[in-house]
């Protein structure tokens, strides 16, 4: 994620149907027993069927405590094709945002495209709402708030956040006592079929580069949809039903990018857009380009100090 083209889908098929992926990346094991750690973590079994899991994040200092922590689901990036809740920078990104945020980070391993194309990334989600309230995993249950629970991503994560939001509203009578308070969009990955000027601007961008775009929206994609598809082009489709359920959520939204980043009009126009429905929108663009603050781990106190503003 931090060199270039790494984004570029360098992926195989293989006769028998499976896929190779030729870039590897280094992974962390869950440690729930540390006793240096700041922050636990582990790893636990969402549906034996998709085979899907989460990892938890607990701050150290709440055992043996009665404090109720908010719950912050998290969809790591990665174009919908790459990286994994055990890769080390989402892993290391989770771990100081749920000790900075005093927060339970509950971040989902979701299945990857091109073998589960959309929307079983948001379907995974989904079934890990409806997994948390009901389990009796046990840092779930002494810590955390069910009364206020956010959904955010990074790149990829960020489209997830979005449209498993849009999706949890649609069943959100099915899902208390978990109340969804606010999606928290980092750098969402979107596109369209017309380019706009700032992808053409940065269309050899170093980490984002548009034919990088293009070739994992061809992957993630279902077969045969272009990319003025809802799940690729957010401003296309009627959702005015969902909108009215979210306003009457009182779900706000936080959009959150860099101007050097080329889908920076898309993540403009998001935010325009939902403003527009009534929803309570909050925006920050800064300096920096796409998955700063993961690429960086420097620049991740700034991000979380946007977080704590919006979540308190």
């Amino acid at each position: 994620m931090s060199k270039p083209d790494q984004f570029k889908p360098n992926i195989i098929s293989n006769p028998d149907g499976t896929y190779t992926r030729l870039l590897k990346f280094p992974s962390t094991e869950a440690d729930s027993t540390s006793a240096t750690n700041h922050v636990l973590s582990k790893d636990i079994p969402v549906n034996p069927e998709t085979q899907t899991m989460v990892r938890l994040f607990l701050p150290r200092n709440v055992l043996g405590s009665k404090t109720k922590l908010p719950l912050i689901f998290y969809y790591h990036g990665g174009a919908f094709l790459y990286f994994s809740a055990t890769t080390t920078v989402f892993h290391e990104f989770c771990s100081n945002m749920a000790l900075e945020l005093q927060a339970i980070v509950v971040s989902l391993d979701y299945r990857l495209a091109p073998e589960h194309r959309l929307p079983a990334a948001y379907e995974d989600a989904i079934d890990a709402l409806h997994w948390i309230k009901t389990t009796e995993e046990e840092w779930v249950r002494e810590f955390a708030d069910f009364s206020s629970c956010f959904l955010m991503g990074t790149s990829s994560g960020g489209n997830l956040a979005y449209h498993a939001g849009l999706l949890a509203c649609e069943v959100r009578d099915h899902l208390g006592p978990l109340e969804i308070k606010g999606l928290i969009l980092h750098h969402p990955f979107f596109g369209g079929s017309e380019r706009t000027e700032s992808e053409l601007r940065m269309e050899h961008d170093r980490i984002l580069p548009l034919r990088a775009s293009d070739g994992a929206w061809k992957l993630a994609l279902p077969i045969g949809a272009d990319r003025d598809h809802e799940y690729c082009n957010p401003t296309v489709g009627d959702r005015d039903g969902i909108w009215a359920a979210i306003r009457a959520m009182d779900c706000r939204v936080l959009v959150l990018g860099c101007y050097g980043d080329p889908m920076i009009e898309r993540q403009m126009g998001l935010a325009k857009m939902v403003e527009e429905k009534g929803v309570r929108t909050v925006t920050h663009f800064g300096d920096g380009c796409h998955g700063l603050e993961i690429t960086d781990g420097s620049k991740a106190p700034g991000l979380f100090v946007e977080l704590k503003n919006f979540i308190y």
